[in-house]
């Protein structure tokens, strides 16, 4: 992989949309990193997180969407005013958000969850 910032700039942006679910994740909060004995995880709808950074820092709710292609995350209720004063969401980046509880109804990330804190 080059070291040159611009290059690597580029395979992130351009990278495929099964590279970048990967991309897209937050890092865990304390209690959890110590359950699951991972530093951080792919961030996915119903997710609970917390804002570490910017205008809505300390805002904790569930994550609404996330948008690979754009590397955005939507939080529930952080949302910013436009001219005609209707609300529309405000994109987070996933670097910005920490996960406080995870969604773990699906079958299928659960037992991926529950692996990685096995093999440690």
């Amino acid at each position: 992989m080059s070291e040159k910032p611009d290059k690597q700039r580029k395979r992130q942006e351009n990278a495929p949309h099964h590279k970048k679910r990967k991309i897209m994740s937050s890092p865990l909060s304390d209690k959890l990193r110590e359950k699951y004995g991972t530093r951080s995880l792919p961030l996915r709808e119903g997710d609970e997180v917390e804002v570490m950074r910017g205008a809505f820092k300390g805002h904790v709710d569930s994550v609404a969407e996330v948008d690979r292609r754009n590397e955005k995350v939507y939080v529930e209720k952080v949302t910013v005013e436009k001219a005609d004063e209707s609300k529309q969401p405000y994109g987070i980046h996933p670097s910005n958000l920490r996960i406080v509880d995870l969604d773990l109804s699906d079958p299928w990330r659960k037992e991926k969850v529950e692996n990685i804190s096995e093999e440690r």
